[in-house]
This record gives C-alpha cells, structure tokens and sequence, in this order.
C-alpha cells in the first residue's frame, strides 16, 4: 500500500487534575489525513482547510513528528501529506497532537507497522514542542493508544492505558484562542505542600474511579487546586459553566487541555443534551460565539482508513 487516509481525533489533556499526566480521546471531532510514499526523500504538506497553517516540514507539526519518524528509520524515504484539520488551532482539543500523531500512525502503517505505540509517542511529541515549546505527551498518548492514558514519566517514556467506564462528553469551545504556550507562561512557578497533597489525593481517586466505575469517586476528584484557578482567568465563562452543568447532573469537568474549552462528563446521554443547551445558553447571554460537542471516549485512537 503506497497510500493510506487516518482519522485524528481530538484529546482532553490533564482530565482536571492530572496536568500533563492524563489524557483523553475522544470520538469527534477528528482531523482527517491522507499519506502516500513519494520517489524522492522529503515531505511535502499540503493543508485544505482555513487556518493559514505553514507548510514548511520544519515549522509544521506533523512534518517534525515525520521527520523524527525519517530519522529512525534509517532508509531513504519520502511522504506526501495531505491535512484537513477539523480542530481548530488553539482550541485546547489537541489540534496540534491530532496532526502529530496522525501523520506518524500513518506513516508507520505505510512502512509495514515497524515501530511500537510508545516509539509513535515519542516522535509525535516534537510537534508538541514545536507547538506549545515543551515536549508533552498528555494529548499524543490518548490520540495514538485511544481511551485513557496516564503518562508516569517522560524522559524515560511510561505510558499507562487506563480502563474507565462509559461516560458522555460535552464540550463547548469559544470562539476565543487560548495558545499553550501562553497559559504555560502565567503559571505559578511553585506550589505549597498541602495544594500538592491534595493534588495527589485527586488524581489517584480519579485513576480508581475510572478502573472501578465509581462515578461518584470520579467526581469528587475532579478537583485542581493548582492549574484550573490560574487558568480560568483566561476563559470567560468559566465558573458559570461548571457550577450551572454540575447542579444540572453532571458528574464533574473543568478546562480542556489550556483551554478555552470545556468539557464536562454525563453518565448519561440525556444529561450531557441538557448540559450542552446551558452552555449555549450561557455563552449567547456572554455574547461570545462558541461550538458544543456532545461525544464520547475513542477507544482506538488514530483510525486507520484505508484507500
């Protein structure tokens, strides 16, 4: 096969409480990709959506992560990269992730599946840097491996899938750009013992909750004490959204990623219906245009559609 087409999907980073450390996929929205083999060695990219994205492999985010790809591989290879992303830069729904690692998968699947998931992390992770300054893996992990994934460590690469019940996912992304590299900047720079205790406490509640089904332990760990009170500041909205969703029944949620989106988890789809028309609700009272996602976990990642 010379030629291949992926579906990218978009990630939840950090999941509240674990930053940097946790991630999610999610069923929609996804980037869609086509990769095919070219004679010469080199990568060409082409983007067919509206974002202005550049080109260059070098200052594109799957072109460094394809280039990282090239370098382990050893053998004179070429690729040609069609992109049409469906979310949007700047998001906080692992738009630059989604690319990253879906052009990796597909170059790998190109290549006869010759390196591991964990290799794929790793070279996805220099979009990553490229995009946000820093080498994370919170969004490329899920995007690759699908579902739920704690990263233990980065530098050597651990990566954790997590097995977590069920569940709907309502997001709603205003129409306002967060950039990672900025909500990285405004952050503090140490964090006091008991902000850190409680912050342990909460990302392993929400690690149980997930294996054992215990959606009331999951929302009781949904709790940032040192990341989403700095955050925040930077989406309007914010608090609104969370305390009006959670008195409407859902079980918990916060900042998506750097944001400015919002996600928010239902038990049921019902419920995550009602949760979406009160974040409309609130955003058209703001008067800031928004998107809403009513959706689910991935749990395959990176799909693969064959052409």
């Amino acid at each position: 096969m010379k030629e291949i087409k992926v579906l990218a999907p978009a990630t939840i980073a950090n999941l509240v409480c674990g930053f940097d450390i946790l991630g999610m996929a999610l069923k929609e929205p996804f980037d869609e990709m086509t990769l095919s083999l070219k004679d010469e060695p080199g990568i060409h990219i082409k983007h067919t959506d509206e974002y202005n994205i550049p080109v260059e492999a070098e200052q594109n985010v799957s072109g460094v992560a394809l280039q990282a790809l090239m370098e382990e591989y050893k053998k004179p290879v070429g690729f040609n990269l069609v992109i049409h992303k469906n979310i949007k830069p700047g998001s906080g729904l692992g738009s630059s992730a989604a690319s990253s690692a879906g052009a990796v998968v597909a170059a790998n699947y190109l290549l006869g599946n010759i390196f591991s998931n964990e290799d794929l992390v790793r070279f996805a992770m220099n979009g990553e840097k490229l995009a946000g300054g820093v080498k994370h893996a919170d969004n490329v992990s899920p995007c690759i491996y699908g579902g739920v994934t704690l990263i233990r460590s980065i530098f050597p690469l651990d990566i954790i899938p997590v097995n977590s019940p069920d569940f709907f996912i309502t997001i709603v992304h205003p129409q306002i750009e967060v950039r990672t590299s900025d909500s990285r900047q405004i952050l503090r720079k140490e964090v006091q013992l008991k902000n850190a205790i409680r912050q342990w406490g909460n990302i392993g509640g929400l690690i149980m909750g997930f294996m054992n089904n215990d959606f009331g332990l999951i929302g009781r760990s949904m709790e940032d004490v040192i990341i989403e009170p700095v955050r925040s500041i930077l989406i309007p909205g914010f608090d609104e959204v969370k305390l009006k969703c959670k008195e409407a029944g859902s079980i918990g949620g916060g900042i998506s990623g750097s944001g400015p989106s919002i996600f928010m988890i239902s038990k049921d789809e019902e419920t995550a219906t009602n949760v979406e028309k009160i974040m409309k609700g609130i955003y058209e009272k703001i008067g800031i245009e928004y998107k809403t996602y009513v959706t689910a976990i991935n749990p395959v990642g990176v799909k693969v559609v064959k052409i």
